[in-house]
C-alpha cells in the first residue's frame, strides 16, 4: 500500500487500525463511565433538593447572620 510515497507493509496497516480501535474503545469506555458517575451525582443532588435539604441548610446560615 502507498501512503505518502512509502510502500507499507499490510500487517503495519492492520496493526494500526487495531490500535486505532483499542483507543477508540478505551476513550468510549472512559466516557460512558464519566457520564454514569455524573448522573450519579446528579440524581443524589436532586433527592437531596427534594428533600429539601439544601433550605434547611439555608436557613441554618441565615440565622446565624
Amino acid at each position: 500500500m502507498e501512503l505518502f510515497g512509502f510502500t507499507l507493509p499490510l500487517w503495519a496497516v492492520f496493526a494500526g487500525i487495531i490500535l486505532v480501535v483499542i483507543v477508540a474503545w478505551k476513550l468510549i469506555k472512559f466516557a460512558i463511565k464519566l457520564l454514569l458517575i455524573l448522573v450519579v451525582f446528579f440524581a443524589i443532588l436532586i433527592g437531596l433538593d427534594v428533600l429539601g435539604v439544601f433550605s434547611v441548610i439555608q436557613n441554618i446560615f441565615s440565622s446565624f447572620l
